[in-house]
């Protein structure tokens, strides 16, 4: 897979060409409504034939394993697909092999090459010298790259049938299902969550559900509540009892965390409690994991920050999710929401604190559009990235990049004369991201929030990781 950024006077077909690759499959992979209406500055993914196949409609697995030569089990312990009936048009699968056919003339370097793949891996897999002659028509098995093994975390807010759907469509690529959320309660009970839809789509795909809690309430997070909850050791014990007993009856993995504006004071009380929730929680064989305020510093001011203590939550809980995110938030000032000088500076503190392989960093899959000029007290409206290309090609207006940022980005005049601005994530935003996973040694990634279209992702996402299932 490539990506490719569209130039002026660009059209499909000619990128499609350009990159030897098949025009329907690079318009089923972005999801084109209209593939004659380019953006310039859109971010596009092509597929690579010889290695990556987009499900087209009235297609079926087991014939495209058979046309690539692969067998059907290989085809899909490749692309994670737990029920080959449960694969929808439009999606990218990653084929485990093909078979070269030598022509003359042809070395084991040049093909190497024509398949971006290692000269010492083909003689590997086939049983060769590297620097061995080739005969013509020797038949050679060509193996895709191997892809590092991450874990994959999707929150979700859609607690609905839609939200359902979108998981069964997507699940192949998430370890983990974060529904959000169950509010705590004062007594030790929590908020009630019809989330039956939701855990089957996670069951069909092999996706392990989280419990998600937090201090909730009246539509912010509250201080006193998680007070209320962190100083009392009795209300703990009943909200353990709680929370195992619905944990094992609806069929969850394990447990997430998430209080926030938690009063500083509170610092040793949450270490605490993280303590005796693991102790209850891992002889019942739930997973613990806490989700955490992008700090950069131990001793960063601030409610949001000072009682998240990365080195206890570290030592621990399972893993920690640095919710690095929401810079470009939508009470603030135009910004990228997850800039990735932004993300490295958090990084650069987390890993000082907390082991690399309990590390799941967040990831943005949205946009905001903001009026300008910006005035205190305004709201942007959130947007998907499917919605801020749509922006771009209604107002005519190119697509600009912040290198410093990774972020797409524009501004346009709507039809009151009204100026806005708009931040999203594209292709190459995700890409400088899962970049940054692997550079950094993370054990993964953590999406907020699904239910934002966004159809470039998914095969970014599979051309740099296998998401490891549990």
């Amino acid at each position: 897979m490539q990506i490719y950024v569209v130039k002026s006077g660009d059209t499909l077909w000619q990128i499609a060409q350009r990159h030897g690759a098949d025009f329907n499959q690079v318009v089923l992979a972005n999801q084109m409504a209209e593939p004659g209406a380019l953006v310039v500055g859109q971010a596009l993914v092509i597929p690579q034939p010889a290695f990556e196949y987009v499900f087209q409609s009235g297609d079926s697995l087991a014939r495209i394993a058979s046309n690539y030569g692969v067998s059907l089990r290989a085809l899909m312990e490749a692309n994670n697909i737990t029920d080959p009936n449960l694969v929808f048009t439009g999606e990218m699968l990653k084929i485990p092999s093909v078979t070269h056919t030598v022509q003359s003339g042809e070395t084991l370097g040049e093909i190497a090459r024509r398949y971006h793949v290692s000269v010492e891996r083909i003689a590997q897999v086939n049983g060769i010298q590297p620097n061995a002659e080739l005969a013509i028509g020797q038949r050679l098995r060509i193996p895709v790259l191997e892809r590092p093994v991450k874990e994959i975390n999707a929150y979700t807010t859609q607690i609905n049938e839609q939200g359902a759907q979108e998981v069964t469509r997507h699940g192949r690529n998430f370890t983990y299902l974060s529904p959000f959320m169950h509010a705590v309660n004062e007594d030790g009970t929590f908020t009630p969550m019809q989330d039956q839809a939701l855990l089957e789509a996670a069951r069909s795909t092999g996706t392990a559900p989280l419990f998600v809690i937090t201090n909730f309430k009246n539509r912010k997070f509250d201080s006193d509540l998680a007070a209320a909850i962190l100083r009392n050791p009795d209300i703990q014990e009943t909200l353990f009892t709680n929370l195992i007993a619905e944990m094992k009856q609806k069929g969850y993995r394990g447990l997430n965390i998430d209080f926030e504006y938690v009063y500083p004071q509170d610092r040793e009380n949450y270490n605490s409690f993280l303590r005796r929730v693991v102790a209850r929680m891992h002889p019942e064989g739930f997973s613990v994991s806490t989700a955490v305020a992008p700090k950069e510093r131990a001793d960063q001011p601030g409610l949001l920050y000072e009682a998240h203590d990365y080195k206890a939550h570290g030592e621990i809980v399972d893993f920690v999710i640095p919710m690095t995110y929401e810079w470009g938030w939508a009470g603030g000032r135009p910004w990228a929401i997850s800039p990735i000088n932004k993300m490295r500076d958090v990084l650069n503190y987390a890993v000082t604190a907390i082991p690399r392989n309990k590390i799941i960093t967040g990831l943005s899959l949205y946009g905001r559009d903001w009026k300008i000029p910006w005035q205190e007290g305004t709201i942007a409206r959130t947007i998907s990235p499917e919605e801020g290309v749509q922006l771009a090609r209604r107002y005519n207006e190119a697509i600009e990049y912040n290198e410093t940022y990774q972020a797409p980005h524009f501004r346009y005049t709507d039809e009151t004369g009204q100026r806005h601005e708009v931040w999203f994530e594209d292709a190459r935003s995700m890409q400088a991201k899962y970049d940054l996973i692997k550079e950094y040694g993370l054990r993964g990634g953590s999406y907020w929030v699904l239910g934002n279209p966004f159809p470039q992702n998914w095969p970014v996402l599979q051309n740099n990781f296998k998401v490891r299932k549990i």
